[in-house]
């Protein structure tokens, strides 16, 4: 019994630690956002001051609250047609048989693992090329590029996990396959589609490298460049207190997200782990 109780101890201790590890750098940013003036630069773990002057400045001024809008856009479009490719392809790759199917499978996820850094110069032409520079659209085709075989994937492996019956059923009824991808499989697929579409559109929000070379203007900026940029001439210029109000505004969506869709999510990453 007291063996039991010690490891209950110990287990509670270690979720703590890891809780405060990983949640401790957005309560600090939380807690100096609502500090202005020389108190940003004093150190205090407890609220000391509210003061709502970094947030009023950050949504008041220049174009951040667009900048916020253009994420919304590009990462929403991101995930829209991520989801729509992946489950049309996922159902090639899981259910018709053709020569070469599990190559093609491991060629996609490869392209994933490739840096962005070794793709950018590649892109960057192609997307002056098509004239997109300076455009959403090309955060958008870039973006699609690393989400794409991950939903792809993931996807895939998930409807392997469906019962054929299903299927058989379906076409005994007449019906086509985008009838069956849409009006069979798809109800069935929500765990994954909404894990797949919340970590690509998390993948999309905090991008910055692409953001910041393919787009120039401040007008089609992105959060994380727009935040990258609210920078001054030296250390002492910095706008720390517009710069935490600005990645709390940025985060605490995405903190939301995860808040409703947890559920689905735990479902998703589990779905095929157990086999009855």
């Amino acid at each position: 019994m007291r063996n039991r109780l010690l490891k209950q101890v110990g287990l509670w201790v270690l979720i703590v630690i890891i809780s405060v590890y990983a949640l401790f750098p957005f309560y600090y940013a939380i807690i100096t956002s609502f500090k202005s003036g020389s108190a940003i630069f004093s150190v205090t773990y407890l609220p000391d001051s509210f003061s709502l002057a970094n947030y009023v400045g950050v949504l008041g001024s220049g174009h951040f609250p667009r900048n916020i809008v253009n994420s919304v856009i590009v990462a929403t479009a991101v995930v829209i047609l991520s989801l729509l490719l992946a489950i049309t392809a996922s159902y090639a790759l899981a259910r018709v048989r053709f020569k070469g199917r599990g190559i093609l499978l491991f060629t996609i996820l490869s392209v994933s693992m490739f840096p962005q850094i070794a793709v950018l110069a590649g892109l960057f032409e192609m997307v002056r090329g098509l004239g997109l520079y300076n455009t959403l659209f090309s955060l958008i085709l870039a973006y699609m590029i690393f989400t794409l075989p991950f939903t792809v994937w993931v996807l895939t492996t998930f409807m392997r996990d469906l019962p054929v019956e299903l299927e058989e059923a379906a076409i005994v009824d007449g019906a086509k396959p985008h009838q069956i991808i849409f009006k069979v499989f798809m109800p069935l697929m929500w765990p994954a589609l909404v894990t797949t579409g919340l970590l690509a559109f998390i993948s999309a929000w905090n991008e910055f490298l692409f953001a910041l070379t393919f787009v120039s203007n401040n007008e089609q900026r992105t959060v994380p460049v727009a935040i990258a940029l609210l920078s001054g001439a030296t250390e002492q210029e910095i706008p720390w207190g517009p710069i935490m109000a600005a990645s709390v505004i940025v985060t605490v969506p995405l903190v939301i997200l995860v808040l409703v869709f947890q559920r689905r999510i735990v479902a998703g990453l589990t779905a095929g782990a157990v086999k009855g």
